[in-house]
């Protein structure tokens, strides 16, 4: 299938037929893998990588980002 090469900002782009996107299970803003090889563009779909609690866990350094904050006063007939 031969696509046409479109300006789109300052770059070039082509659109993908809603037919491989269908097969591929993609959606709009999607990620994709794009490398070149051998005078070829290649776009893959990345593989889903499933990291488990205790390797979350190792790469945290003990620090809480997270910071108290105030939601004011009531007004109305919220209850605190």
């Amino acid at each position: 299938m031969e696509a046409k090469l479109q300006k789109w900002g300052n770059s070039d782009g082509i659109r993908i037929p809603n037919s491989f996107l269908k097969l591929l299970n993609l959606k709009t803003n999607d990620i994709l893998d794009i490398t070149y090889e051998n005078d070829k563009i290649i776009i893959t779909k990345p593989k889903k990588v499933n990291i488990s609690l205790a390797e979350r866990f190792e790469k945290y350094n003990g620090e809480n980002l997270a910071k108290e904050f105030s939601w004011d006063e009531a007004k109305g007939k919220e209850i605190w």
